[in-house]
């Protein structure tokens, strides 16, 4: 099993990065998908998910109006799209899959927003 996210990087306030998560090992599409995130020194964060069919999705509060997750199950991969980004959007992010007591993580990716 293995989810590797890319897509990470350093933007200036304001500016947009899409973060891919591919997924291998496992039925993807069976599986609700998840973003987290963790900035230096803070617990890791739920930041959206993304239901298994229909796509149906979840922001946490700080996100929603500027993340869009999606989800290609063809492709057997999440994105979750990042606009007008802001400074304390800086952290690691994950992505998470949980189906029922299975769940894995990805490796992380960072994001860096500065000017």
């Amino acid at each position: 099993v293995q989810l590797v996210e890319s897509g990470g990087g350093l933007v200036q306030p304001g500016g947009s990065l899409r973060l891919s998560c591919a997924a291998s090992g496992f039925t993807f599409s069976n599986y609700l998908m998840s973003w987290y995130r963790q900035a230096p020194g803070k617990e890791r964060e739920w930041v959206g998910d993304i239901t298994t069919v229909g796509g149906s999705t979840n922001y946490a509060d700080s996100v929603k109006g500027r993340f869009t997750m999606s989800r290609d199950n063809a492709k057997n991969t999440v994105y979750l799209q990042m606009n007008n980004l802001k400074p304390e959007d800086t952290a690691v992010y994950y992505c998470f899959a949980r189906r029922g007591v299975a769940s894995y993580w990805g490796q992380g990716t960072q994001v860096t927003v500065s000017s």
